[in-house]
């Protein structure tokens, strides 16, 4: 028997990804809420309802699709390893995922750009 679900399932965990109203550059992995917004943070950018895109996925199931953000002011100095997206209003970290390092400096102007970037859920295969 084959297995299947349905894009309404699928797009139940882009939907709550969807909810994320930061998305911040950290200098390791963060695994709470208070690592990513604090911790570990480097850069943030404020996201809305309207930086999200859910679509097909790529190669099957589905996908969310972030917005690009440009010129986040750059609070901390270090090397940006991950990018988390949190829920400020209720502390949650919501999603974590790797990105290409980069040594980014804090100097009252400096910025730093977040390219569109994705998370796709495949179908049950």
């Amino acid at each position: 028997m084959a297995k299947a679900a349905p894009d309404i399932v699928i797009d139940g965990s882009l939907d709550v990804i969807a909810t994320a109203t930061r998305q911040i550059a950290c200098s390791a992995q963060p695994t709470t809420f208070t690592e990513a917004n604090a911790t570990f943070a480097l850069a943030d950018a404020t996201m809305a309802g309207g930086d999200f895109t859910k679509a097909n996925g790529d190669t099957s199931g589905r996908k969310v699709t972030m917005g690009a953000k440009a010129g986040a002011l750059i609070d901390a100095s270090g090397t940006a390893t991950h990018v988390a997206l949190v829920r400020v209003a209720d502390s949650t970290l919501i999603y974590v995922t790797t990105c290409t390092s980069q040594a980014l400096t804090a100097n009252g102007s400096n910025t730093v750009n977040f390219p569109a970037w994705k998370v796709e859920i495949a179908d049950p295969a």
